[in-house]
């Protein structure tokens, strides 16, 4: 394997991995967002407010993403072993 393989194979795995991670990331930002201007101006400061909602929607998230998901981890899977016999010459 030659180094500009290896480099592309780490960019791909990164690129992919920052893929299905960034809507749940997002959403998990957007939902601690809300909750903190919502402690701001009610001054509650309790911590399982802060958390309860995050998870929820991160797991709603989930449940809506989980089929692209599933798909896009497929499809670079089947990539990467259909690139093997290219990698090992």
């Amino acid at each position: 394997m030659e180094p500009l393989q290896a480099i592309t194979l780490g960019q791909n795995a990164i690129t992919v991995t920052l893929l299905l991670s960034a809507p749940l990331l997002l959403i998990g930002m957007v939902v601690g967002l809300i909750v903190a201007i919502f402690q701001a101006t009610t001054q509650i400061q309790e911590m399982t407010l802060t958390f309860v909602p995050k998870i929820v929607a991160v797991m709603l998230a989930l449940l809506f993403f989980s089929s692209w998901m599933l798909i896009k981890m497929g499809d670079y899977t089947r990539d990467l072993i259909l690139s093997i016999p290219d990698l090992i010459r």
